[in-house]
């Protein structure tokens, strides 16, 4: 796999970003290289393939957009670290990625992001994502703080990715069931008492994602 560009898009809006991942997977080629997008979205609800539009339960006005992401819905908006790895999991022979340990990778990074803020996060088997762990005492124990979904076409091209709730208005997420699952809870670093600015923390989970997704040197 060869090396990873960071491209730092600003605040956007989530159709222009959507557009635009797609066209670049469309135009890519083999020589291409893979990017790392990080963005900060406007309020939107975002859909999976999957989803089921009834799990929105009150939009209150926010957009809701049909992707081709696998999964659920979700909700992106300030305060809120995206990362979209627009990737080519089939560029090296010898160190592709298939898409399960793909996801793996993506968590991991998300993980080893919360350690550096001494935030304990964990894997939920069957529930892509990573929540507060269950060994975390208090009323956030299992609660969700970062989402995954992607979209893996046949040629092994990658895009959509993560998202790492910073210091966000969390009012929104009560307005759907997250993630398909009625009830779930979602937080973010700032309520769990880790004060970080959006752009370090973006920076951080950048540069795990990269030690994730780059092979070690022989």
């Amino acid at each position: 796999m060869s090396d990873i560009t960071i491209i730092r898009r600003g605040r956007e809006d989530y159709d222009t970003t959507f557009a635009a991942m797609r066209a670049f997977t469309d135009a890519r080629t083999r020589d291409t290289p893979d990017e790392l997008w990080i963005v900060e979205h406007p309020p939107v609800y975002t859909l999976g393939l999957g989803a089921d539009p009834s799990h929105v339960l009150d939009a209150h006005g926010i957009p809701v957009v049909q992707t081709d992401r696998g999964g659920e819905v979700t909700f992106h908006g300030p305060g809120q670290a995206i990362i979209y790895l627009l990737m080519d999991l089939r560029r090296n022979r010898e160190a592709r990625l298939f898409a399960r340990e793909f996801v793996h990778r993506i968590e991991q990074a998300v993980i080893d992001t919360l350690a550096a803020y001494n935030l304990d996060g964990e894997r939920k088997q069957g529930a892509p994502g990573i929540y507060v762990s269950g060994k975390v005492p208090g009323p956030w124990r299992g609660a969700k703080i970062a989402a995954l979904g992607l979209k893996v076409r046949g040629n092994g091209c990658t895009y959509h990715g993560v998202s790492l709730n910073v210091a966000m208005d969390l009012a929104p997420f009560s307005w759907i069931n997250p993630c398909g699952y009625e009830g779930l809870a979602t937080v973010d670093m700032q309520t769990l008492g880790a004060h970080a600015a959006l752009t370090d923390v973006q920076d951080a989970l950048a540069s795990q994602l990269i030690r994730q997704l780059t092979p070690e040197p022989d």
